[in-house]
C-alpha cells in the first residue's frame, strides 16, 4: 500500500521480520527504503539489525555507523546494542562489552541486551561479572535463557546460548 514510503517500508521489514518472515525478503524492504531515501537514519538502524539477524554482523556494524552519522543527536542505546552484538556473533568480545554495557545503560528495561552482555561475560571466562548481569537481568524478566529465534544463523544463536548456559552455572 505504500510501495514508496521509505518509513513504512522500513518498519514493515523489522516487524515482519520479528514474526520470523524470510529474512531476506525483509533485508530487500529496507534496501528499497533506503534506495528511496538514503538518508532514512531510522531505516539505516533497522537495516543494521536485520542483518544482525541474518547473520552479517560486519554489515550491520556498516549500517549502524550510517545511521549514526546521519542523525548524530538520536537516541545512540539501541545502536550501540546493535553494534554490541555484532561483535559478540563476530567473537570480539572486548569490543563488544563496552557497547553492550552503553546499550543496557540507555534501556535497562530491554532484557536482550543483559542476555548477549551476559554471554559476552561468560565466554570471555569472566563467569563474576556474567554472574551479575544474570542477576540485573532477572529484575527484568524471568527468562534468563530465552528462545532466539530472531537470529536466523545457527551459529550465532548456540554462541549467544551457550554463553547463557554458562553464566547460569548449566552445563554446556
Amino acid at each position: 500500500m505504500a510501495g514508496d514510503d521509505a518509513v513504512v517500508l522500513g518498519y514493515a521489514a523489522v516487524v515482519l521480520a520479528s514474526f520470523g518472515e524470510d529474512i531476506g525478503t525483509m533485508i530487500g524492504l529496507v534496501d528499497r527504503a533506503l534506495a528511496l531515501n538514503p538518508n532514512y537514519a531510522r531505516g539505516w538502524t533497522i537495516s543494521g539489525l536485520l542483518r544482525l539477524w541474518a547473520g552479517e554482523p560486519d554489515i550491520a556494524i556498516d549500517h549502524v555507523d550510517v545511521a549514526l552519522r546521519l542523525s548524530p543527536r538520536a537516541r545512540v542505546g539501541p545502536s550501540l546494542l546493535i553494534q554490541g552484538g555484532a561483535h559478540f556473533f563476530s567473537r570480539r568480545f572486548n569490543a563488544a562489552v563496552p557497547k553492550l554495557l552503553l546499550g543496557v545503560q540507555d534501556n535497562p528495561s530491554f532484557p536482550i541486551a543483559y542476555h548477549i552482555l551476559a554471554a559476552c561475560y561468560a565466554h570471555m571466562g569472566q563467569l563474576d561479572e556474567a554472574r551479575d548481569v544474570v542477576r540485573r537481568l532477572r529484575a527484568v524478566t524471568p527468562v534468563v535463557i530465552p528462545s532466539v529465534t530472531q537470529f536466523r544463523n545457527p551459529e550465532h544463536r548456540e554462541l549467544l546460548l551457550s554463553g547463557l548456559r554458562l553464566a547460569v552455572g548449566e552445563a554446556t
